[in-house]
C-alpha cells in the first residue's frame, strides 16, 4: 500500500515528506520514496492536481491528471482485497478513442508497446496501483 499512497500523493501534488527515520529506512521504502518518475509527476510545472475519474463497484478506481508536454498521469488503483482487471478508456480521459498514445509504466520504468489506442487494461494486485504517463 505504500506505493499506492505515494502514487496518489504525487498525482495530487501533495507535499512529499518523509515521515520515518531515514537512518533505519529499508530498501523497499527507499525505492518507493526515490522513484524519480513518480516524483516528476508531483513536481510537473503545470501544477494541476489529478482527480478520481472513475470508481467501480468492485472498489477499484481510475485517477488521472494533466501534465506538461501533452501528457497525462494515470493511476489504476485496486483498493479491494483481491486482484482485479482494471481498464482506462481514452474517452474517460477526454481523448478520442482513435488517439495513438505512448504509455510509460512509472513503477516498472518501462515503455509499453507504442501507439496504444482506445483503452489500456491490466491486472492489478490487491491494495496496489499501476501508474503511467500517457503521451499524445
Amino acid at each position: 500500500e505504500y506505493r499506492s499512497h505515494f502514487s496518489i500523493w504525487s498525482l495530487m501534488k501533495a507535499p512529499l515528506l518523509i515521515g520515518c527515520d531515514i537512518r533505519n529506512m529499508d530498501s523497499d521504502t527507499l525505492e518507493i520514496l526515490s522513484n524519480k518518475e513518480v516524483i516528476a509527476v508531483n513536481q510537473d510545472p503545470l501544477g494541476v492536481q489529478g482527480k478520481k475519474i472513475k470508481k467501480n463497484a468492485d472498489n477499484t478506481e481510475v485517477w488521472a491528471g494533466p501534465l506538461t508536454g501533452n501528457r497525462t498521469a494515470v493511476i489504476l488503483w485496486n483498493r479491494s482485497g483481491k486482484s482485479a482487471n482494471l481498464s482506462v478508456h481514452w474517452t474517460d480521459l477526454g481523448l478520442s478513442a482513435d488517439t495513438a498514445v505512448h504509455v510509460r509504466d512509472l513503477w516498472q520504468h518501462e515503455d509499453l508497446s507504442g501507439g496504444q489506442r482506445g483503452s489500456l487494461s491490466v491486472r492489478v494486485e490487491s491494495h496496489a496501483v499501476k501508474m503511467y504517463t500517457f503521451t499524445r
